[in-house]
C-alpha cells in the first residue's frame, strides 16, 4: 500500500491529484485516529501524518490526512492566525497564486477578504495565466501569496517583478520555496533537463532550480523589503514537534515600500 501511495503521489499529474484528494480525505482520517500530531489548520489530531515528497526528498509524518497540509502550510497558517492582521483587517484585497487546497475555501469564507485565486492550470483557481505576465492592473492587492512556484518558472525575477507590480505600496507577500540552507547560493544549471536529473539535483522532477540562503536577495533585487518570522522564537519545541513543522524553516515576509 505504501509503495502504491508513493507511486501515485509522484506519477499522477497535479490536476488529477487535486481532484482525487477530495475523495481521499473522506476516509483517510479514520485510518489515523489518535492525538500524537495536530494540524492547526483543520484543528484535527491524528496518530501520525502521511508521508510526502519525491524519492530524493521524501519525508515521513508530514501530510495531514484531512486537509492535506504540509509543514509549510501549517507554519504559514500559524503566522497569519497569530502574528498578523490577515483575518481581522477589513477589505483586504488578496491574490493567491497556485492556491493550496487547505487554504482556498477558508480564505474564500473570510468576510474581510476580497480574494482572487490564479494558476496556470489548477482546476480550483479563478483565473488562469502565466505568472511571467500577469494580466491585472498595477497596485491592486494588499496581500499576495505565491508558494512553491518560483522553483518551477523560467525567470523568477520576472515573476517576482510582476507580483511586485500588482501589489499596493505597503502591501506584503509570502512566497515560500524549497530552500537548501546548506547552500550559500541558489543552484541552477541549464544542462540539467531530464526529470531524473532534476529530481536528483533539485529535489523534484519539475523543479528547475534549488534556492539557497540567498533566496531573499532575489526579492530585494525587484524592490521588496524582507523580514523573517522566527519559528523557534515563537513556538516551543513541543509545539513544533506536535505540529510537525521544520525547525530550520524561515518564513519570509516581503513588503512593497511606500514611496
Amino acid at each position: 500500500m505504501k509503495k502504491l501511495y508513493k507511486f501515485l503521489l509522484n506519477k499522477l499529474p497535479r490536476p488529477l491529484l487535486i481532484r482525487l484528494s477530495y475523495v481521499f480525505r473522506l476516509f483517510a482520517p479514520a485510518l489515523y485516529k489518535g492525538d500524537a500530531v495536530h494540524c492547526p489548520v483543520c484543528g484535527k489530531s491524528f496518530s501520525k501524518f502521511l508521508s510526502y515528497g519525491s524519492e530524493v526528498a521524501h519525508r515521513e509524518n508530514v501530510l495531514c490526512p484531512y486537509d492535506l497540509t504540509l509543514e509549510r502550510h501549517r507554519l504559514m497558517w500559524l503566522y497569519l492566525k497569530n502574528h498578523s492582521d490577515f483575518f481581522s483587517k477589513p477589505d483586504l484585497s488578496v491574490l493567491h497564486m497556485a492556491p493550496e487546497q487547505c487554504f482556498i475555501d477558508r480564505f474564500k469564507a473570510q468576510p474581510n477578504l476580497n480574494y482572487l485565486t490564479a494558476d496556470l492550470v489548477s482546476p480550483i483557481a479563478d483565473l488562469h495565466f502565466d505568472l511571467h505576465q500577469i494580466p491585472l492592473e498595477n497596485n491592486r492587492f494588499d496581500v499576495v501569496f505565491c508558494n512553491h512556484v518560483m522553483e518551477h518558472v523560467a525567470d523568477p525575477i520576472q515573476c517576482m517583478s510582476e507580483l511586485f507590480r500588482v501589489l499596493k505600496p505597503g502591501g506584503w507577500a509570502i512566497m515560500q520555496v524549497p530552500q537548501d540552507f546548506s547552500r550559500e547560493t541558489t543552484y541552477e544549471d541549464p544542462t540539467i533537463i531530464s526529470e531524473a536529473d532534476r529530481e536528483k539535483h533539485y529535489w523534484q522532477k519539475d523543479h528547475v532550480r534549488l534556492f539557497g540562503r540567498d533566496y531573499p536577495t532575489y526579492l530585494e533585487r525587484v524592490g521588496f523589503e524582507v523580514t523573517s518570522f522566527d519559528l523557534n522564537a515563537n513556538y516551543s519545541q513541543e509545539d513544533i514537534l506536535r505540529f510537525r513543522l521544520m525547525k530550520e524553516e524561515v518564513l519570509y515576509i516581503f513588503t512593497k515600500p511606500i514611496v
